[in-house]
């Protein structure tokens, strides 16, 4: 008989607290049909119990792996207990949840909670899919610190001028009833706006946008506008949805996160995204089970992360 998936936080702990729940809920999620190696694709594989690992039947290198070769645990010391509980906390909580409070709740470093956070976060970008269509609502904001809430000296070394100057420009596109996407964007240019709304919205939806001019031109859609000087809302013209998803991230990012560097942001706009995309009709397990089954093939290796590589930059295909 199949055990019964935990239902709660508490149930969560208690359950992966078991190294062999653990390693059998990870085989199963990996590998459907069947433990296969990841070098050759074997399924000719042995499970070494007291190595808690399997070895291939073939002569190669690596013949001996664990199931988080190839995903976002590799090379990880931290045990699957403390990684699936960090998993679960990060993937349902609604503001998101901060590398302190990891620390203090699974016992690790804050440094080893904050690089945790990170690897899982790559978990949760999802893999795009075909073109948005329907109701589309387009709108871009900015991110990044207040003026108000900085010290006298940093305000005048940061802040130098108006607007979103100093600020780190973000994209988003939500088909109502459907999901949302984002992106970081170099600006807030027509070419640069309307070329991701071509590549990522069937051509004759209805596309809702406010009155800034990058938005003009779009023909080969059903362009309605709604001027903010004026009103927010006509009819079925307004672009709320993507508002409230704005006014999630910015919250999050202000209240729980406090300083996200700009070279970081597309991370936390994956995370916010999945659970935006994923709030409705599933459970905690739902939402947890979806993001594990996305672990593999996202190793994020710590030089790539604090950038010594280049890896923070967004990846293309990020949107």
């Amino acid at each position: 008989m199949e055990q019964q998936s935990p239902a709660t936080l508490q149930e969560a702990i208690v359950y992966y607290a078991n190294q062999a729940n653990c390693i059998d809920y990870l085989a199963r999620k990996r590998w459907p049909n069947g433990v296969i190696c990841p070098t050759c694709g074997s399924a000719k594989v042995s499970f070494l119990e007291k190595h808690l690992r399997w070895q291939c039947s073939s002569h190669h290198t690596k013949r001996q792996f664990s199931v988080k070769v190839g995903t976002i645990f590799e090379d990880s010391p931290i045990g699957l207990d403390k990684w699936l509980t960090a998993m679960w906390l990060i993937t349902n909580a609604k503001n998101g949840i901060s590398s302190w409070e990891i620390h203090r709740a699974i016992g690790v470093s804050q440094k080893t909670a904050w690089f945790m956070l990170h690897r899982i976060r790559t978990a949760h970008r999802s893999k795009g899919g075909n073109k948005l269509s329907g109701q589309i609502e387009a709108d871009e904001t900015y991110v990044g610190g207040k003026a108000r809430n900085m010290h006298r000296a940093k305000r005048a070394r940061v802040i130098t001028g108006t607007g979103g100057k100093d600020k780190t420009a973000v994209m988003g596109i939500l088909q109502r009833g459907g999901k949302v996407r984002t992106k970081v964007v170099d600006n807030t240019k027509k070419k640069t706006l309307q070329a991701e709304i071509r590549n990522h919205v069937l051509a004759g939806s209805a596309i809702f946008t406010d009155a800034l001019n990058s938005y003009e031109g779009l023909n080969e859609f059903q362009h309605e506008v709604v001027d903010h000087a004026v009103e927010y809302v006509r009819g079925e013209v307004h672009t709320n949805g993507m508002e409230n998803f704005w006014s999630l991230l910015k919250r999050t990012l202000g209240g729980t996160y406090v300083s996200v560097e700009p070279f970081h942001l597309f991370r936390y706009l994956d995370e916010q995204a999945f659970r935006y995309n994923n709030r409705t009709g599933m459970t905690d397990w739902d939402r947890f089970d979806l993001a594990v089954s996305q672990i593999v093939g996202k190793r994020l290796m710590y030089r790539d992360l604090t950038g010594k590589t280049g890896e923070q930059q967004q990846p293309a295909n990020a949107f």
